[in-house]
């Protein structure tokens, strides 16, 4: 298996508001909440469970994300339902730490890993999760709403490269482009020269 690291250079300067709406503006056009063909979102999925602090441990890159590293997702309930979502990564070539907040929602029932994610007003993206450490909730496969979308999430900033070749065996099953996968770079933020976390 071959995958990239994750660099620590950005590709293009500019403002995480602006790549954010860029990419929201892309997921849009390119699929809205769509469920990418062959693909099924975990069923008997606990919210509860998963809500908390998710680490990125690979991903396939996109402009919002390019040249980040240490990412985070946080999910919290709010009181109307939906799932607050705060997604954070660090910039060394700006010494700099960038922050999107969003929410979530289920786009069916709320026992089936298939929600909605905006981080830019009404306009939503799926957000779907296709496979689950049922057992413990410690790491997990999301993809978005086609194939250029994909994730692996997990609970600590390091994954065992057993689970990490299964995650990837089964992507690839399913017609994702696994040698286009970045491994993100998770080394403690202090490590990195003048950040300030």
């Amino acid at each position: 298996m071959t995958m990239k690291k994750s660099c620590s250079t950005s590709g293009r300067p500019g403002s995480m508001l602006a790549r954010l709406m860029v990419g929201s503006m892309l997921f849009l056009v390119l699929g809205c909440v769509a469920l990418p063909d062959g693909i099924a979102p975990v069923q008997d999925f606990e919210l509860q469970r998963y809500l908390g602090r998710w680490y990125e441990i690979a991903r396939l890159d996109h402009s919002f994300e390019r040249g980040l590293v240490n990412v985070t997702a946080e999910y919290t309930l709010e009181e109307d339902g939906r799932v607050r979502v705060i997604n954070k990564g660090y910039r060394p070539t700006e010494n700099a730490w960038e922050t999107a907040e969003g929410v979530a929602a289920f786009v069916g029932a709320t026992d089936v890993g298939r929600l909605k994610v905006s981080f830019f007003g009404p306009f939503y993206g799926g957000y779907n999760i296709i496979a689950l450490d049922k057992a413990a909730y410690q790491y997990a496969l999301v993809c978005g709403p086609n194939r250029s979308y994909l994730w692996i999430l997990a609970r600590e900033p390091q994954l065992d490269p057993v689970v990490i070749e299964t995650l990837v065996g089964r992507a690839r099953e399913l017609g994702f482009a696994t040698e286009d996968l970045i491994m993100v770079d998770q080394t403690p933020v202090e490590r990195f020269a003048g950040s300030d976390g």
